[in-house]
């Protein structure tokens, strides 16, 4: 069974270079929520930034108020979507005819109700690139937080593309899926996440899952709703690597607030 290496960098200010083969390509995908307050240094390492029909508006409205001393429509054009998808009951007119005058690509599936607009958007980003960028992994922002139902809908996706690496992010938290078809190991950042992880089985009995790295570790330890939920986990003092085997899971990370994403205070009079 082979081994998948998980870690955080996209966080970094800057993407380390890499001497264990190629490095990921990022794409990212804005969902309509409000947008992370590290948004901006998502879209910094993404090749190609799509939003999902109504995370347009919150490119819109809320991006340019990341940059207060900067023009609104410098940063618009500065934050342009490459593709705006989805069934459009969301996105405002002026919105989607703003963004079509840059010449944002416009994918209006309004025809398919089976689908979320994130799977929409994964299965676009997938056939754009993913033949040419074998290491492809999807940033996903505004995924959690909001309706639960949408959270639901959108750990069913990760699911439905089990082969993709594809990362759900809100200002606290990750998910990602830890396939069954091989081991796992996570690097830790801790400038920028933890101390707090947990393991969530999803879609089966996780029989036999064994972990190293954590606090408190699983030894072959069978996981299901109803039983054990790995729920409140926290990383091993001194490690900066947690490893897991075992059946298909959800790996939820707690992020930190990293120094070069903590706000500016100012001190009243």
């Amino acid at each position: 069974m082979g081994l998948i290496s998980h870690s955080s960098t996209f966080l970094l200010p800057n993407l380390p270079t890499t001497d264990n083969g190629p490095a990921l390509t990022y794409a990212l995908i804005i969902l309509n929520q409000r947008l992370t307050r590290f948004t901006p240094l998502l879209w910094k390492h993404a090749q190609v930034h799509i939003c999902a029909d109504g995370g347009a508006n919150r490119v819109f409205d809320e991006l340019p108020g990341f940059f207060p001393h900067e023009d609104p429509s410098d940063i618009r054009m500065r934050y342009k979507p490459y593709a705006i998808k989805g069934d459009m009951d969301s996105i405002r007119t002026e919105v989607l005819e703003y963004y079509r005058g840059l010449g944002t690509k416009i994918i209006d599936e309004s025809q398919d109700q089976d689908t979320t607009d994130l799977h929409k958007c994964v299965a676009y980003i997938r056939d754009l690139l993913n033949p040419e960028h074998p290491n492809l992994c999807i940033l996903v922002t505004g995924a959690l937080g909001g309706r639960f139902d949408h959270e639901m809908g959108n750990i069913n996706v990760i699911c439905r593309f089990p082969s993709m690496r594809i990362i759900l992010l809100s200002d606290d938290c990750l998910i990602q899926l830890l396939p069954s078809t091989h081991h796992h190991k996570i690097h830790i950042h801790s400038s920028v996440e933890g101390p707090h992880c947990g393991l969530i089985p999803i879609g089966m009995v996780a029989e036999r899952t064994t972990t190293t790295g954590l606090q408190w570790n699983l030894d072959n330890t069978e996981m299901r709703f109803g039983g054990l939920v790995t729920s409140e986990r926290s990383f091993g003092s001194g490690g900066h690597s947690r490893n897991f085997k075992g059946s298909k899971c959800v790996d939820c990370g707690q992020k930190a607030y990293p120094e070069h994403m903590k706000p500016k205070l100012q001190k009243g009079g």
